[in-house]
């Protein structure tokens, strides 16, 4: 079995004005594209090539295998992205509006934690909301870190590498990242996690 570049769950316009088809193209199409294959390359005739991703991803980390993981992860990170945005407008569960109420205080300070954690990130990397011992909590990942490793259960992230929207913000990371959590955050997928309680699984 080898690793796949997953289908989108959406078509490559769908997410315009606010993330342009030209930028998922180059992120899905290139970049996404380019840790599979790399990743395949480099399970081809281990221990590891019939496994599951999520397999894959642990056993490098566990092993301290750099290459091996910085691809993986990054597989796993980029599926997790696109399911983590949507062109409809969403809205967090009952179970899931609790929780951000006991700890947030409410889903607009939310929010402003992600977009706290994700602007102030220091180069590449990625902001998370997480389930971390039975509560809410926003976090980063350098480069290609993953929450998936960090035992927690992620529920949505964003991805702040510059390729995720030079294309359409220049530089300018903080207007991409509203734009992301004012328009884009499946709160449908983040309630999905967090009902079913495990990490989301890398379609095969």
């Amino acid at each position: 079995m080898t690793i796949s570049l997953m289908k989108l769950p959406y078509e490559s316009d769908a997410l315009a004005p606010h993330i342009s088809a030209e930028t998922l193209s180059f992120h899905y199409g290139k970049h996404h594209q380019a840790y599979v294959d790399k990743t395949n390359a480099a399970i081809e005739g281990t221990d590891l090539a019939d496994a599951a991703l999520e397999k894959i991803v642990q056993a490098a980390a566990d092993k301290g295998n750099a290459g091996l993981f910085n691809n993986a992860a990054q597989v796993w990170n980029h599926g997790f992205y696109w399911h983590s945005l949507s062109p409809q407008k969403t809205s967090p569960s009952e179970s899931l509006s609790t929780a951000i109420d006991d700890v947030f205080g409410s889903l607009d300070k939310l929010k402003e934690a992600l977009k706290d954690e994700a602007v102030g990130h220091f180069a590449s990397g990625w902001a998370w909301l997480v389930v971390d011992g039975g509560k809410l909590k926003v976090i980063s990942t350098h480069d290609a870190g993953t929450a998936l490793t960090e035992g927690v259960n992620p529920l949505v992230t964003i991805d702040v590498w510059e390729h995720a929207y030079y294309l359409d913000t220049q530089n300018a990371r903080p207007k991409y990242v509203e734009n992301v959590l004012d328009n884009l955050i499946n709160w449908q997928f983040a309630s999905d996690n967090f009902d079913r309680g495990t990490p989301w699984t890398y379609p095969a």
